[in-house]
């Protein structure tokens, strides 16, 4: 990672409220859910309105809009939507505001959009049955496969910096569970995608062997 820490937070949370504001809030007030997904170079809604994060900037059909220097209602406006999260299915989110200017790191992006790729790929090969989802919320991608939480998350309280987790719903006991919610990698340990998947399999392996509820 060749950006340095602060631009890395600002790129981070201005994409959050993008992911917020301008795509989950407006496709849950149409479509009814608040579920987003990770594309190339980023992520974008699944239901309508068809929206998606093309690195520095916003794509709506054959409009591109830069993110950088602008604000989410901005965004919103200029492709005829109205912005806003979905206040009413959860309560923390990015702590963006309408009318913050967005601050977006070409490079910071890159290695976010990196992040969110290699995590895709790696969840979609541990759980082929599932879609990962990208939550708004959180803004972390992840799949859930029996009573475990896998995922990428690019960094908050626990940890400041992009992470690979693994949350089992029941306690586990052990040093691979280094986490307050399970076992959690910083994805620069994790350069590859074998590497991030291998992680994901112990972990599943370990969350089996150890499960409490089991003899």
């Amino acid at each position: 990672m060749n950006v340095d820490r602060q631009t890395l937070e600002t790129a981070r949370r201005s994409l959050h409220g993008v992911a917020e504001l301008v795509l989950a809030g407006p496709q849950y007030r149409q479509s009814g859910t608040i579920r987003l997904r990770i594309v190339r170079g980023g992520f974008g809604t699944v239901q309508d309105p068809v929206l998606r994060v093309d690195g520095t900037e916003l794509v709506a059909s054959d409009r591109e809009i830069p993110l950088n220097g602008t604000t989410c209602r901005e965004l919103a406006a200029a492709v005829g939507i109205d912005a806003g999260g979905a206040e009413d299915v959860y309560k923390n989110g990015s702590g963006v505001g309408l009318d913050e200017i967005l601050g977006v790191d070409a490079q910071a992006v890159h290695y976010i959009a990196e992040c969110f790729g290699r995590g895709h790929e790696a969840l979609a090969r541990l759980a082929p049955d599932s879609m990962p989802v990208l939550w708004p919320e959180h803004f972390d991608v992840g799949v859930s496969l029996d009573e475990v939480n896998y995922g990428v998350s690019l960094g908050d309280d626990y940890l400041d910096e992009p992470y690979a987790y693994a949350g089992p719903w029941n306690a586990r006991q052990g040093p691979f569970w280094n986490a307050p919610f399970g076992a959690a990698r910083p994805m620069r340990q994790l350069p590859e995608v074998a590497a991030l998947y291998d992680f994901f399999v112990e972990a599943r392996d370990r969350a089996a062997a150890d499960d409490p509820r089991h003899p």
